[in-house]
């Protein structure tokens, strides 16, 4: 679900152009269940092939994948591994709520109520692994590098960040941010969907510290006070309630003794921010497209229209390599100075 941290952030817009050669850590599961409750027909059904496979999150996937490729933006997708053990609440939670949606599409379905069909059909969504290994196989096609993380996958794509392996972070949740990302970047379904917005969204997480006037652990304060993956939070604490018990400086326990949170409880918490599970990554080049391979994963296995496939690589093909001297990135630099980085 992600943190509601939307009222304490001020995202900066960055244009298309600012991003050409920079390399992002994707956090695919959360880009991929968007595809999922988004992609579907009236009715509400995930699209399907002629022998009935769901080819959703392929469909979302290819098309974003060269649409920012288009753009210059090199996506790195990361997958998430096995997850926390205290986000088995969570989970048993997002299990249920897709149960009773499920109950609901079918009774909005059997009405003849499409609107809300599509509405709670979109709620139902799961992501499996086979569709995993379908989503990395057809990322090799195009020469898109995929990382398998350890444990949740926008963990490892922030650590990614702050190493320097990538230049950011990209999801639409704030959960970067307490992970250590130093740039959020959110936003890239506008690229996917035609070009609609001009550019996609960054937040510096330095300038978002220095602004509210707190630290990288007492962010993480605010997360567990607001609750988390891993944690439900204080009844009664939206973000800027959270923010000015923070801002008061008192330290960790004592701030989470003045909200009512179990110190320990809160300290597990922390410490899956604090130190979050990931693996060492050297990233592999971005390698050609094998337009035969594309062809034939999509149009000849699962019936995509061959014109449109066609574009999409065409598209892909257009991507610059990431700049390798000062001299060779001049050209993406203009717009990029305001917010540093190299990789």
């Amino acid at each position: 679900m992600g943190l509601p941290l939307r009222d304490l952030v001020e995202a900066q817009e960055l244009p298309w152009e600012a991003l050409a050669g920079r390399t992002l850590a994707v956090d695919g599961y959360n880009a991929v269940y968007q595809f999922l409750a988004t992609i579907r027909q009236r009715d509400g059904r995930l699209f399907t092939d002629a022998q009935g496979r769901v080819t959703s999150h392929l469909m979302g996937s290819f098309y974003r994948t060269t649409s920012l490729l288009g753009e210059g933006v090199l996506p790195v997708w990361v997958f998430d591994g096995k997850p926390p053990d205290r986000k088995a609440g969570t989970i048993r939670e997002r299990v249920a709520a897709k149960e009773r949606a499920e109950a609901q599409y079918q009774e909005a379905l059997a009405a003849g109520d499409l609107e809300t069909a599509r509405r709670k059909a979109a709620q139902t969504s799961r992501l499996t692994r086979p569709m995993v290994e379908e989503i990395v196989a057809m990322l090799g096609t195009l020469g898109v590098p995929t990382v398998q993380a350890p444990s949740e996958g926008e963990a490892q794509a922030a650590v990614m960040a702050a190493r320097g392996v990538v230049w950011g972070s990209a999801s639409e949740d704030y959960d970067s941010l307490l992970f250590g990302a130093p740039r959020l970047v959110r936003g890239l379904a506008a690229r996917s969907r035609g070009g609609a917005s001009p550019g996609a969204q960054i937040i510096d997480r330095d300038e978002l510290l220095a602004r509210l006037g707190i630290s990288g652990e007492e962010l993480i304060l605010i997360g567990i006070i607001v609750g988390t993956d891993f944690n439900d939070g204080v009844a009664g604490y939206g973000p800027k309630k959270a923010l000015k018990v923070v801002q008061e400086h008192l330290g960790f326990a004592a701030t989470l003794e003045k909200v009512g949170i179990d110190a320990a409880e809160g300290e597990e918490v922390a410490t899956i921010f604090r130190h979050p599970e990931a693996i060492d990554v050297t990233l592999p080049p971005f390698g050609p497209v094998d337009e035969g391979a594309v062809r034939h994963m999509l149009v000849d296995e699962h019936g995509f229209a061959e014109a449109r496939v066609k574009a999409a690589i065409a598209r892909a093909r257009t991507r610059p390599r990431a700049a390798t001297s000062p001299a060779e990135a001049k050209g993406h630099q203009t717009l990029l100075d305001a917010f540093g980085g190299s990789s």
